[in-house]
């Protein structure tokens, strides 16, 4: 007998689902592809509210049962100098993340989205600093595998953390699922978190 669920999370994320399951929420992962481009003129933070917004409605979407539990969508921004980062494509565009952001302060936006019946959309800002990195830091950062698919080239929640000499916000919307505003969203939905 399967246990009850309290929504979809439309997400590949191990680190999404880690910080749902973290909440106590019970839930299923909904395997959804969306188009995430930013679109020409769009600011960083109605980017991540869009893709957060067109995760859980395409999760919506999927469901076949009118009286499902509502679908958890999420997106993470890495913005340095108004851009956003992305993830890396490769090596070099890893290492020259990692020089960018060396030094420096960034903004890391995450949003989430639940949809059912309704709609709900929350934003989580945070500001990331980072110690100068050394050519020989960003190699061997580059080298552990961690920063590959990652947005902006860095897990806060990894090797990354010793990088990090100031955080101000929501450590994890840095990860990627801003726990907050998510249970502030959930609860508004009727999904008791504690």
């Amino acid at each position: 007998m399967n246990s009850p669920i309290d929504l979809f999370l439309a997400s590949s994320s191990p680190r999404r689902r880690e910080l749902l399951a973290q909440l106590g929420i019970r839930f299923t992962r909904l395997p959804i592809e969306i188009d995430e481009a930013q679109r020409p003129g769009e600011v960083a933070a109605d980017y991540v509210c869009r893709v957060a917004l067109d995760k859980a409605r395409a999760g919506w979407a999927s469901l076949k049962d009118a009286s499902a539990r509502p679908v958890l969508g999420a997106d993470t921004a890495v913005i340095a100098a108004g851009e956003i980062m992305g993830k890396p494509r490769d090596r070099a565009h890893g290492l020259e993340m990692l020089q960018r952001l060396s030094g420096r302060s960034h903004q890391v936006l995450s949003a989430v989205a639940l949809v059912g019946r309704r709609e709900g959309v929350r934003i989580s800002s945070s500001s990331v600093t980072f110690r100068t990195l050394s050519a020989a830091d960003r190699e061997a950062y580059w080298a552990t595998g961690e920063p590959r698919d990652k947005a902006g080239g860095y897990a806060i929640q990894g090797l990354a953390a010793m990088f990090i000499t100031r955080l101000e916000g929501s450590y994890s919307g840095v990860m990627g699922l801003p726990l907050h505003e998510t249970a502030e969203l959930l609860q508004e939905f009727g999904i008791n978190v504690l």
